[in-house]
């Protein structure tokens, strides 16, 4: 099943629990780019190939993360 992985970038910490988690290796932190708290966001490159696990939403602790299954 597909899915889209949607994030609340400007509260994203940095933790990077989301990046170890995902099955699929598609969450990334964005070297590029700096959120309002100062840190690099999560984000995902080549959303086609979400799975819509949800691993990356429930492993979260700041709940930044939706995923919604297409």
């Amino acid at each position: 099943m597909a899915g889209k992985v949607i994030f609340d970038e400007n509260t994203c910490k940095g933790c990077e629990l989301c990046v170890r988690v995902c099955p699929v290796n598609i969450v990334h932190m964005d070297k590029e780019r700096i959120n309002i708290k100062g840190y690099h966001p999560a984000t995902v490159k080549e959303m086609d190939k979400c799975i819509a696990c949800g691993s990356c939403a429930k492993t979260c602790p700041d709940v930044v993360i939706r995923v919604e299954k297409l």
